[in-house]
């Protein structure tokens, strides 16, 4: 059987959660039995977001095969497990690139470029590649019907419906039910003009999805699928939840799948098992104890820049069943005042990944902290590289130490990489070349020197992890940093690039090159967060 497409589109607000209700849905159809492909089409012009701030738009998702997405691609792969690729991703900005790049090569054959059919044709052709016969493939169109960006998508879509039919085409709409105080109801208006304006490009939306901070009466539920055109049991709730695991549950419990597979005319070939899910409910909402750790970041204004990362942490407290308390920490406070203040009554400090030297001497303090009190410390990316330098200066009397991403420095223990190896070519860069996709992106395989903490913690000789920098420890310093205590337990193949440090004198000092959060799922927890959470939750029990 053909895969069918299920598309979701989103109204009167952003931000509702599509990408949660697309992961939630695909995990469902998985424990019926199906097989699911998740990906997104983003409306804005970037080529993808790579070079946008985490500000702007949250992380930058990164895919095995060196993609930098949206990260609701993250959600993708912590619900349904399955990897995400290169072509799971596409913007506005991806898609005029191919049309103008076709037309310059001549393969319109002189016809007049136009968004119809050409920019829709690209759209409908990225939806339907790269896909293996998977049983569902799921569609989330990013922003908000109305938005001028997203309407060439909105036709893509409408256009499939009528090419493949309904038989293999859903249409699932979340939107905004509000409740108001003054009035003490749900307000169904939103909806219905929602829905009004979906309609007006051809789209008639199967199922409602209604995000609500309440249960919605019937008398509303009637009123939405009389107004919308949709059957009253194809009005869905989208409640507030406590914990993002519960809503596959929630979505099961008021029949969402069994609506999907009924569009289908489908049958279940065995009762969903949602018993791992209610399982970590369970550790969510009953945890044994509680760790808070301290993410000393420079972006923590939009916890989204975090948003793999909080994950991750969530994932190892379930590991140990413990509550993961996370305390959000500027990085830049600290270069006018004291660490003391906001880490002394932490059980473990994580300095994340980041670009420029904003914030950095803050990290740099922080890593100092930890060492010097021994407290378990995690540093990712940039938080591996503020540990070398604070190391360099601190122990290896290098006070000028620095990275040469901060500009010239006569002590660089760490610097640009220019040349590495991805698979059997050697990919060059340089300082004055374009931003966007040219870092050390995607997944690499990595080998552990046995008889180290992180080769016990993976309990694997090789690993691979996934990337996203372009700044290396530089090893031409790695005797020095040695000498104060370091060991360079995780090399690239060649072993030229360190990967992973560790300090032999700390009950809990890792420092890693890569970004393990994008590895780190609800059901399967990275090691080095169930290791870190376990290391905090044991400095918890020595305070």
């Amino acid at each position: 059987m053909p895969t069918r497409f299920i598309f979701i589109t989103g109204g009167v607000v952003s931000s509702l959660g599509k990408g949660i209700a697309s992961s939630a849905l695909g995990a469902l159809l998985q424990a019926s039995g199906y097989t699911v492909h998740l990906r997104k089409l983003d409306p804005y012009l970037n080529v993808d977001p790579g070079t946008m701030s985490p500000t702007q738009h949250g992380e930058v998702y990164v895919t095995d095969d060196g993609a930098e997405t949206d990260l609701d691609l993250g959600n993708y792969e912590r619900f349904t497990g399955v990897a995400t690729r290169q072509s799971d991703n596409a913007t506005t900005g991806r898609i005029y690139s191919t049309v103008i790049a076709r037309e310059r090569r001549g393969d319109y054959l002189g016809a007049t470029v136009q968004v119809i059919p050409h920019i829709t044709d690209a759209i409908k052709e990225f939806i339907q590649a790269d896909l293996h016969g998977e049983d569902f493939c799921l569609c989330e169109i990013g922003g908000t019907v109305g938005d001028i960006e997203s309407l060439p998508f909105l036709e893509a879509i409408r256009q499939m419906g009528n090419e493949l039919g309904r038989e293999r085409c859903l249409f699932i709409h979340l939107t905004l039910l509000p409740y108001i105080p003054s009035a003490g109801e749900l307000k169904t208006k939103p909806t219905q003009h929602s829905v009004k304006e979906l309609l007006s490009v051809g789209i008639q939306p199967d199922i409602l999805l209604c995000r609500t901070d309440r249960p919605i009466p019937e008398t509303e539920r009637r009123k939405i699928g009389l107004f919308c055109n949709v059957p009253q049991e194809r009005v869905i709730a989208a409640l507030d939840v406590d914990t993002l695991h519960v809503v596959p549950i929630n979505y099961h419990a008021q029949g969402f799948d069994d609506q999907v597979l009924h569009h289908f005319g489908l049958k279940r070939p065995s009762p969903p098992d949602l018993t791992r899910w209610a399982e970590i409910v369970a550790r969510v909402r009953e945890p044994e104890g509680e760790v808070t750790i301290a993410v000393v970041g420079k972006y923590t204004n939009l916890l989204d820049s975090y948003k793999s990362l909080g994950e991750a942490l969530n994932h190892g407290g379930l590991a140990n069943r413990v509550r993961v308390k996370v305390k959000w920490v500027d990085a830049s406070l600290f270069e006018t005042r004291d660490v003391t203040e906001h880490l002394e009554d932490v059980h473990g400090i994580l300095v994340p990944g980041g670009f420029g030297e904003r914030g950095s001497e803050g990290k740099i303090k922080a890593a100092r902290f930890a060492r010097e009190r021994r407290i378990p410390y995690f540093g990712i990316c940039f938080g591996l590289q503020m540990a070398v330098i604070e190391a360099a200066r601190n122990l290896a009397g290098l006070p000028e130490a620095s990275s040469t991403e901060f500009g010239p420095t006569t002590a660089p223990v760490v610097g640009l990489m220019t040349e590495w190896i991805k698979g059997n070519q050697l990919e060059i860069r340089k300082a004055s070349g374009d931003l966007g996709g040219t870092m050390r992106l995607g997944a690499y395989p990595c080998h552990l020197r046995s008889g180290t903490k992180v080769h016990a913690i993976y309990g694997h000789d090789t690993i691979s992890e996934r990337h996203r920098h372009r700044y290396e420890v530089n090893t031409t310093y790695r005797e020095i940093l040695e000498k104060t205590g370091f060991v360079f337990c995780g090399l690239s193949p060649d072993g030229l690039l360190p990967e992973i440090l560790e300090r032999e004198d700390h009950p809990w000092f890792i420092g890693v090159q890569f970004h393990p959060e994008l590895r780190s799922r609800p059901l399967d927890p990275h090691p080095l967060f169930c290791s870190f959470i376990k290391a905090a939750l044991h400095q918890s029990r020595l305070v």
